[in-house]
């Protein structure tokens, strides 16, 4: 499992349902990593973003009343991973948002996560999870204008 995500230095993700920047080589580079996927996301996420093309949308919500024509939708993470399994075999799901979807992968023990460290700090009101840097190795940093995308790998004791 594969968390993909934007994070300026102040934590920042988003600010009423929205990205705060507009980095479109940051978003080049996000369709470029997620196409082909499948891409695990929140109910909220989905609502604001909906299905992405080329990708098979998985939505986990607590909702069971939820329904989306566009998107398999889950209630665990367990089975968010499973869906993914199944519609992608042998490749990483990739986890694309928001905060409390990225949590529960974190918890669930992803071992990548592929961050866009944005240049800035905006206000906002949704924050990536906080995580213990020293249990991920960085893999590789490529630095572009306003922001550097990093790789890291969880360290295994």
């Amino acid at each position: 499992m594969v968390l993909v995500a934007a994070v300026a230095e102040n934590g920042v993700i988003a600010r009423d349902g929205a990205i705060p920047w507009d980095l479109r080589e940051d978003m080049l580079h996000f369709r470029r990593t997620t196409t082909g996927h499948a891409i695990i996301m929140g109910r909220t996420t989905y609502q604001e973003m909906g299905a992405l093309p080329n990708r098979t949308s998985i939505v986990l919500t607590r909702d069971t009343s939820f329904t989306a024509d566009d998107a398999i939708v889950v209630h665990t993470i367990d089975e968010a991973l499973q869906a993914a399994a199944r519609t992608h075999p042998g490749q990483p799901a990739m986890v694309v948002g928001g905060a409390q979807t990225y949590r529960l992968a974190l918890e669930a023990g992803a071992q990548t996560q592929i961050l866009s460290e944005v240049h800035q700090s905006p206000e906002g009101d949704t924050y990536y999870p906080e995580f213990d840097r020293e249990e991920w190795a960085e893999e590789r940093r490529e630095p572009h204008d306003g922001f550097d995308i990093v790789w890291l790998h969880r360290k295994h004791a």
